[in-house]
């Protein structure tokens, strides 16, 4: 009996060894694939959703926009075709959170400074005060990647209108002059302009996990 297991040990060894490679590759492609929210306004707060939006339950992306960014090129959704980016909204001369997100900002884009395929796009909430000169020097303060990272200017109704509307990031409130957006909200966009993540902006736990929803983000395509 023992010659007779000595003599088929080693087969038996291989045997069990394609086995277990055979239920690992079936185990992987049953394996269901991770996939990122889509959010939609019903799934969001209603303060932060405007009040024509509150029932959206599907199709909601991002507005078209034509803004201007810290070299004065003008940007509109086409400089983001077929890109996955985080948004966010800020003001150069804000003491409080701004800097912390403006850090973590700094912090994605050196994470992705090699991925070609994904951007950053930061939009003043003070365009009165941030001309396209103060945006040029924070950007060089702050070491901002012109290539991947468009701080960005303009109509203060029409920059509003996409925190509310579009990138359901701010409180909902009638628009007014003296208006102040003001939110610690970092907003991933998916490919096809939907929000797929909303992130606490001076969380750096918050940060790894917007790195980390990225790179399952890549994956769809």
């Amino acid at each position: 009996m023992l010659t007779f297991f000595g003599k088929y040990k080693f087969f038996a060894v291989v045997l069990f060894v394609l086995s277990a490679i055979i239920i690992t590759i079936i185990y992987q492609l049953m394996k269901p694939k991770e996939m990122l929210k889509i959010y939609q306004p019903a799934d969001v707060s209603a303060e932060l959703v405007d009040s024509t939006l509150h029932y959206v339950k599907k199709y909601h992306t991002i507005a078209d926009f034509s803004l201007t960014n810290q070299n004065g090129k003008t940007i509109t959704q086409d400089d983001y075709k077929d890109k996955i980016y985080v948004a966010d909204f800020f003001f150069t001369t804000c003491q409080t959170i701004c800097p912390i997100m403006t850090d973590h900002m700094v912090k994605i884009q050196e994470a992705l400074k090699n991925d070609d395929g994904v951007l950053l796009l930061s939009h003043t909430v003070t365009p009165e005060i941030d001309s396209v000169a103060q945006l040029k020097k924070y950007a060089l303060e702050k070491g901002v990647n012109d290539a991947k990272w468009n701080l960005v200017t303009g109509d203060k109704k029409e920059i509003y209108d996409l925190a509310r509307k579009s990138y359901l990031a701010a409180k909902d409130v009638p628009f007014q002059e003296n208006d102040l957006v003001h939110t610690e909200n970092f907003v991933l966009v998916d490919k096809k302009k939907r929000i797929r993540g909303f992130y606490d902006g001076t969380d750096p736990e918050a940060i790894e996990k917007l790195l980390a929803d990225i790179e399952i983000l890549k994956q769809e395509d």
